[in-house]
C-alpha cells in the first residue's frame, strides 16, 4: 500500500477540499484527483464523496480512516527509527583532552565505549595547551573535552578527579627527612615551567600563598622537563597524572599545603548531547567510579 496516497487521502478528507489539499501537499488539483481515483481502484470501493461543496469520506472511507491513521503513524515511527539508526551508525564524537588524560584514561575509556556503541567513532585530539579544549568547545570544533577546571560560562562541567600536585626535585635535593615540600621553598629557585600554559594552573595555585617563581618556560613535553630536573637544571611542579610512570630519575614530593587541580569533563551548555554522547558521558562516570 502506497503510504503517500493514504497520507494525501487523509489530508484531503481533513480539509474537505482537493484545492486546499493540493496547496498543502504540493500537487496540482488534477494530479491529486487522479491519485485518489487510482487509490480507489486499487482498494476496490469509493473512499470519497465528491460534490460542488467539497469532498467527504464515504461510509467505507470512514470505517478505514482509523486504521489508515494508525498505519501512517506506524510508518512515520519506522522511518524515524531507521533515520536515527543510520545517523548513529555514522556518528563521530569529537573529543579533546590533555595528553596526560589521553594517555592514562582514554585507552580504557574508548575500549569500554566501543563495546557499548560499536558503530560510533570517537575522534580523539590531544591539545597543545591548557586552555585549548575550551577554545575548541566554544568554536564548535569539538563535542566533549577533558581538562582542568576553568571558569567558562559556556561549559557544562562535570568534576571527575582531584589531581594532586607534586614538587619535582633532583635526586640529591636536601629534603632532610621531610615528606612534603613547602611551597614557599619554590621562591628564588630556578623553576622549570611545564609548557602549554600549564603555568596558569601553577600560578593560580601559588599566587594566593605569595610565592614568586623564578620561572623558565620550557617549550618541551612533560617528560623532557622531568629529565631536565633529573640533571639538576632546576625544579618543577606537576600533577600526579602528568608524572605517572616517569619518576625514576627524580624525587616527587607532595607540596605543603596541598595543591589540587580539578580534572573534569565538559560539553557546551547550548548544544544538546546525542544519545551516544550521553552514553559516553555515563561510561566516563562508571570508569572514574571503578578507579575510586
Amino acid at each position: 500500500m502506497d503510504s503517500k496516497k493514504l497520507e494525501i487521502l487523509m489530508t484531503a478528507a481533513d480539509l474537505g477540499s482537493f484545492t486546499k489539499a493540493s496547496e498543502v501537499v504540493g500537487y496540482t488539483q488534477s494530479g491529486l484527483t487522479h491519485m485518489m481515483d487510482v487509490l480507489e481502484k486499487e482498494i476496490g470501493f469509493p473512499l470519497l464523496h465528491r460534490s460542488h461543496s467539497g469532498i467527504r469520506l464515504s461510509s467505507q472511507g470512514e470505517q478505514l480512516m482509523p486504521a489508515i491513521r494508525e498505519f501512517l503513524q506506524a510508518n512515520a515511527n519506522l522511518e524515524n527509527q531507521i533515520r536515527a539508526i543510520a545517523e548513529q551508525k555514522h556518528e563521530v564524537i569529537r573529543v579533546a583532552a590533555y595528553s596526560s588524560i589521553a594517555m592514562h584514561w582514554m585507552p580504557e575509556l574508548l575500549y569500554r565505549f566501543r563495546r557499548l556503541c560499536p558503530d560510533v567513532s570517537v575522534d580523539l585530539r590531544m591539545v597543545d595547551h591548557a586552555l585549548e579544549p575550551f577554545e575548541l568547545l566554544e568554536s564548535g570544533q569539538t563535542d566533549m573535552i577533558f581538562a582542568s577546571r576553568h571558569p567558562y560560562s559556556f561549559c557544562q562541567w562535570t568534576p571527575l578527579y582531584s589531581d594532586r600536585m607534586y614538587a619535582i626535585l633532583p635526586r640529591d635535593y636536601p629534603l632532610n627527612g621531610r615528606e612534603a615540600f613547602p611551597v614557599a621553598e619554590f621562591s628564588g629557585q630556578d623553576f622549570l615551567m611545564p609548557y602549554g600554559r600549564f603555568d596558569s594552573d601553577v600560578r593560580a595555585a601559588l599566587a594566593p600563598m605569595g610565592v614568586h617563581l623564578n620561572a623558565q618556560l620550557c617549550k618541551v613535553d612533560d617528560e623532557t622537563v622531568i629529565r631536565m630536573v633529573g640533571r639538576g637544571l632546576g625544579i618543577s611542579m606537576m600533577t600526579e597524572l602528568m608524572i605517572r610512570g616517569r619518576t625514576d630519575d627524580v624525587l616527587c614530593v607532595p607540596v605543603d599545603p596541598p595543591v589540587i587541580r580539578e580534572l573534569g569533563m565538559g560539553v557546551h551548555v547550548r548544544r544538546k548531547m546525542s544519545e551516544s554522547m550521553q552514553m559516553l558521558h555515563d561510561c566516563v562516570l562508571d570508569f572514574i567510579h571503578d578507579r575510586a
